[in-house]
């Protein structure tokens, strides 16, 4: 990377975690995702959710229909576990390039989750078939027990489930989702090089008082939610560290203004349009604006086992006035409201 106090030059970056939604909202979001990134790894949780190599199939030609025209950005398809999923549907999938990787969430621990997985021990077949063909095992870190604090669910998760599921496969190639905790980071650090992370920009900036200031705010609830100050200082302490097992994950996950202000508002915060800004700002504020494109453009896909992106971009030093609302079309021409983040504030970074 070569770096000057007026612009950066990074190889064009990819994010291993993204929601792109479906339908009309689709052809609303996907555009500030592939203006950034060369590739991403689409999340499946879609209503029904991708488990099957058609239905992959089918969603990337959704996703490829929808992109702006000339543009390069390669969407990268998962499969979504349930307790049910055939393991040579995985297989054949896998090998036939339309699944980059799977995606285990516990059931009810998220948006569109119900179909999840109840009990680990139930795909003891599939994590035996992903751990011999090296597919890689994507994971929403979290246990959703009643009674264990939602601030606590992923360092229990740790404990209770992922600690013991890579004693059970070693050999299995595993990304920790998102990750929100000391604890996540640490683990991460000292374990082997089969289990890497992402990180999302939201997490390097927001602790959970951003969900409370000047009163609720429904912009800033994503899940995980984010935690602690100790949390978010030990996120940025990862990213920045030069550890090639933390990578950028943007964790993207867009809903419309009156989904989010409702009596029961989704989890997810779009930081799509603005997310190599935002990550560069955290870069610079710890003064580690050397280590961006490592985190971000290589450290990635080479846990994935894919080539760099060759195409470079520019970050230049100009202010962007962050808007409050954004108004993006969908596929019926009609304007969706949502909310990015860093809504109403300046950051020093632009993409050119």
């Amino acid at each position: 990377m070569s770096a000057s106090p007026a612009q950066l030059s990074l190889r064009r970056p990819d994010d291993w975690h993204v929601h792109l939604r479906d339908g009309a909202l689709l052809q609303a979001v996907l555009p500030s995702t592939a203006a950034q990134f060369g590739r991403a790894i689409v999340m499946p949780n879609l209503s029904p959710p991708i488990t099957t190599v058609a239905a992959a199939l089918a969603y990337r030609q959704r996703i490829l229909a929808a992109l702006p025209d000339g543009s390069g950005f390669t969407p990268l398809l998962t499969a979504y576990l349930t307790d049910t999923i055939d393991p040579a549907e995985l297989e054949r999938g896998f090998a036939e390039g339309v699944f980059a990787a799977c995606k285990l969430y516990p059931a009810n621990a998220t948006t569109n989750s119900a179909a999840g997985v109840s009990d680990l021990a139930k795909l003891s077949a599939v994590f035996e078939t992903l751990e011999r063909i090296g597919m890689p095992l994507l994971i929403h870190g979290e246990v959703t027990d009643a009674e264990i604090d939602i601030f606590d669910r992923e360092a229990v998760f740790i404990e209770r489930q992922l600690e013991p599921l890579l004693r059970r496969h070693p050999g299995l190639k595993v990304v920790l989702e998102h990750i929100t905790t000391a604890e996540a980071a640490a683990f991460v650090a000292g374990s082997g090089a089969n289990l890497a992370a992402t990180i999302t920009p939201h997490h390097l900036h927001i602790n959970r008082n951003a969900l409370f200031r000047g009163g609720l705010r429904p912009d800033m609830y994503c899940l995980p939610v984010a935690k602690r100050e100790q949390h978010r200082l030990a996120l940025r302490a990862a990213a920045i560290s030069g550890n090639p097992r933390f990578f950028l994950g943007t964790d993207s996950a867009p809903h419309p203004r009156h989904a989010k202000e409702a009596a029961c508002g989704c989890a997810g915060i779009f930081n799509a349009p603005y997310a190599i800004e935002s990550y560069a700002l955290a870069f610079e504020q710890e003064g580690a604006l050397d280590r961006l494109e490592a985190f971000a453009s290589e450290f990635g896909p080479r846990f994935y086992g894919l080539p760099l992106n060759e195409e470079r971009i520019t970050l230049v030093r100009e202010s962007v006035s962050v808007p409050p609302r954004l108004h993006l079309n969908d596929a019926a021409g009609e304007a969706v409201e949502l909310v990015p983040f860093h809504a109403g504030e300046l950051l020093p970074w632009r993409l050119a």
